[in-house]
């Protein structure tokens, strides 16, 4: 795999709607996760509005926290074939239920090992920032989201109940 974590660029315009495209059909058609949360928190058709507002700058009077989008390229085949979205501290609902980092691979590429090079890359990115110690959550019915995260070094701690959901909190130490 030849991978790498970018920005979206008008470069890769083609490729992020062709990715973003067959995502939402999946989600709207079986109901799968939105995560990461934040590529769908603004509408991609509108190109230059999405990339300018990908990211999350610090606003208190928000609650909002920094951020950062990544789209996750394979550079042999020239798409793009999942995001992560890495806040760069945590807040206490963050700390239950959230983590450092969200991810998700377009629906064609999942179970052909990107999710795990991908959290790879994006560790990469949180040493970056000078985090040390990542929290990494997921449902606990998200087998393929919890073998990533355990290859990546991480370690259960606990479970947590949310909206009847039971959702699992991984460490991994950089």
């Amino acid at each position: 795999m030849n991978l790498e974590l970018i920005k979206p660029t008008i470069e890769y315009k083609e490729q992020l709607f062709e990715m973003l495209t067959e995502w939402k059909k999946d989600i709207i058609e079986n109901n799968t996760s939105k995560s990461p949360w934040k590529i769908w928190a603004n509408d991609f058709h509108d190109f230059d509005y999405y990339i300018e507002n990908i990211d999350t700058k610090e606003d208190s009077e928000n609650d909002w926290i920094p951020d950062t989008t990544l789209f996750c390229f394979d550079k042999d085949r020239n798409i793009f074939v999942g995001a992560v979205n890495i806040r760069h501290y945590l807040t206490d609902d963050l700390l239950s239920t959230g983590g450092h980092i969200g991810d998700g691979i377009r629906p064609s590429e999942r179970r052909k090992g990107y999710a795990t090079a991908m959290v790879a890359l994006a560790l990469d990115e949180c040493r970056k920032l000078g985090i040390d110690k990542v929290l990494m959550c997921c449902d606990k019915d998200n087998i393929g989201s919890a073998k990533s995260i355990i290859n990546n070094g991480g370690i259960l701690e606990n479970e947590v109940e949310e909206d009847g959901n039971t959702v699992q909190r991984y460490w991994i130490k950089l």
